[in-house]
């Protein structure tokens, strides 16, 4: 276990000695947004009854926060890595595919749980939230943000240069995120893209989190919780094979 120790160490202690720019900014880009939506969508968006419109919004964007920054600690971490040439540093040392994996994941979820704590602490001042479930709170910012170290794993060991790495974060993690329904209820939308949103892995994560503060949410949370679960599972998969087979690593 001390090569697993090491690593996750090293990675917790990576973001960390930065947190300024890996935490601090994350934080005031959420406030910004929850400043901006919730002056010019308070009146225009009917969320759950007897929820205000700013109560809605922060749990939204405490998710929203959480896993763009699970993303981007694991996907960062690698490709930094590799590029340098450091990488070879972590893969010398006797570490099984399950190790390098954890350590990545747990230093993520660290990240997330730390920048989310810190949307919901800043955001006090707007509105308090109420909290329905502690557990499926708990439950979704696990999955959900160890789903996204998960694609952050693999966008990094796909991506070569930071350009590749920028291309799947604005075409596939900040479209998905941001059609989620962070801003808005799903229910609010014409039927066509309420049945496309449907389609989005991401809408269940933000759906089941928010449940957990209001006790309401725009589909079953059990049904939320399958996809999420099941989402985490099947890229935990990939991930797990990917490292296995030292795919773009161990050339």
């Amino acid at each position: 276990m001390i090569g697993f120790r090491t690593l996750l160490y090293k990675e917790v202690l990576r973001f960390w000695k930065v947190a300024f720019q890996t935490v601090a900014a994350p934080v005031l880009t959420t406030l910004l947004y929850l400043l901006i939506f919730a002056h010019v969508l308070r009146e225009a968006v009917q969320p759950f009854p007897g929820v205000t419109y700013v109560q809605f919004l922060i749990p939204g964007l405490a998710m929203m926060a959480m896993l763009q920054n699970a993303f981007a600690n694991t996907s960062s971490s690698l490709i930094q890595s590799k590029i340098t040439g450091n990488i070879v540093f972590i893969l010398l040392p006797p570490l099984s595919h399950w190790d390098f994996f954890l350590a990545y994941l747990i230093a993520a979820l660290v990240r997330a749980v730390v920048v989310g704590a810190g949307v919901f602490a800043a955001a006090l001042f707007a509105a308090p939230v109420p909290l329905y479930n502690i557990v499926w709170i708990a439950v979704f910012a696990v999955l959900g943000s160890g789903m996204l170290a998960a694609m952050g794993i693999i966008a990094g060991l796909w991506a070569e240069k930071f350009d590749q790495l920028a291309a799947f974060q604005n075409f596939i993690i900040v479209p998905l995120t941001f059609l989620s329904g962070v801003f808005y209820s799903i229910h609010s939308l014409p039927q066509f893209w309420l049945q496309v949103s449907h389609l989005n892995p991401f809408f269940y994560m933000i759906d089941g989190f928010r449940f957990g503060f209001f006790g309401a949410a725009d589909v079953s949370p059990w049904l939320s919780l399958a996809v999420t679960a099941g989402a985490f599972a099947v890229l935990s998969a990939i991930t797990l094979g990917l490292l296995k087979s030292g795919y773009k690593l161990r050339q």
